[in-house]
């Protein structure tokens, strides 16, 4: 079925002839400016917006702001259903519907603002999908279960899991059944409220969505290293640091991984003050030129810039300013920073510790 035959199907469905134009042509570019999807099709550019405003009422599109108003194809099952009730003609554009609309991907942009949650949660196991350094995760157990195929593959591949688990408002939260964390997190941890839906993969990409309850129903998307950070501290402070441990695959003794430089901080400066040998791996980038680089040295001090008087042990908010790790190789002196780091040499993203002595 050509792209002629499908805009005729659709309107023997009922959709008006620039209802259809403008469907059919959402379906090949995937997304797109108003403006842009008046260009592609015969739908004039005055009309444009309130034949946008039909079909999202219809259920066939969304749209969203983005400087100015974008649209993308929805998930195509219920239009899929309907037209499958009609005429074979009607049968065969629903299966043309499937196929065109599986073949864009989501819009690549710095920020998307997106009116379904289920827009958010499929971004969300897609990214984690691909995960392959870090994944930070904050969802009811009732999503954690629909994402875990997902993250069982991330966890394969190598990638960190650190998930917040929250209630529905109004329910508590089952006793952890370890079972269904095994193999795919390295770490729960409990919240009892109500809390919006997160996830921040390998820094790059974060989706999120607000509670069930909340006053405003709407979701962001998130494709950008320095905005992404934002949502990392965030999850961090509210949503892990103050929470208790749930479960865990990591054990005390080495070789003992982070993906965050100030729990490594936490955990290893009472060993360096003790005189203890902390020999560490660094997988990071060279902050000058963003060239990969991985060494083996001892680390030798640590230095942080405390926005509070330390106490006994450190909190993560009192190493919210600078934190720089000096790591001596058989070659080299090197100083390594976190996530963002500019003053160092190196900005590490996954740091080990291979040996205590």
């Amino acid at each position: 079925m050509d792209s002629a035959e499908l805009r005729t199907a659709l309107r023997n469905a009922g959709l008006s002839q620039y209802q259809a134009e403008a469907y059919v042509a959402l379906l090949q570019l995937g997304a797109a400016s108003a403006t842009e999807l008046a260009d592609a099709c015969a739908v004039p550019t005055a009309r444009i917006y309130d034949v946008l405003r039909d079909l999202e009422s219809k259920g066939y599109i969304e749209t969203y702001e983005q400087d100015s108003l974008h649209a993308r194809a929805c998930d195509p099952a219920s239009v899929m259903e309907d037209l499958k009730n009609r005429a074979v003609q009607l049968d065969e554009a629903a299966g043309e519907i499937e196929t065109r609309w599986q073949q864009p991907a989501v819009d690549r942009h710095m920020l998307s603002i997106v009116k379904r949650f289920e827009t958010v949660f499929n971004r969300a196991e897609e990214l984690i999908r691909d995960a392959s350094s870090e994944v930070q995760l904050s969802a009811t157990p009732e999503q954690f279960e629909a994402l875990r195929p997902a993250l069982t593959e991330a966890y394969e591949q190598g990638a960190l899991i650190k998930v917040s688990l929250h209630p529905n408002r109004g329910n508590e939260l089952p006793e952890i059944d370890e079972s269904l964390f095994s193999g795919a997190t390295s770490e729960v941890r409990r919240r009892t409220l109500p809390t919006p839906f997160v996830a921040i993969v390998d820094r790059t990409g974060a989706c999120f969505a607000p509670h069930a309850d909340s006053v405003n129903q709407y979701g962001v998307l998130v494709d950008d290293y320095t905005l992404t950070y934002v949502f990392h501290w965030y999850f961090q402070t509210a949503l892990w640091e103050v929470w208790d441990v749930a479960y865990t695959a990591q054990t005390p003794d080495p070789p003992r991984v982070y993906t965050d430089i100030r729990h490594f901080v936490q955990d290893t400066e009472p060993l360096l003050k003790a005189g203890k040998r902390v020999i560490t791996r660094v997988d990071g980038v060279e902050t000058d030129d963003r060239e990969p680089i991985e060494f083996v040295g001892e680390l030798t001090d640590i230095y942080y810039t405390a926005v509070s008087a330390p106490k006994e042990t450190l909190s993560f908010s009192e190493l919210a300013g600078q934190v720089c790790l000096t790591i001596e190789t058989d070659d080299e002196t090197y100083t390594v920073g976190g996530w963002g780091a500019v003053l160092e040499e190196i900005e590490a993203n996954r740091i080990t510790v291979e040996a205590i002595s």
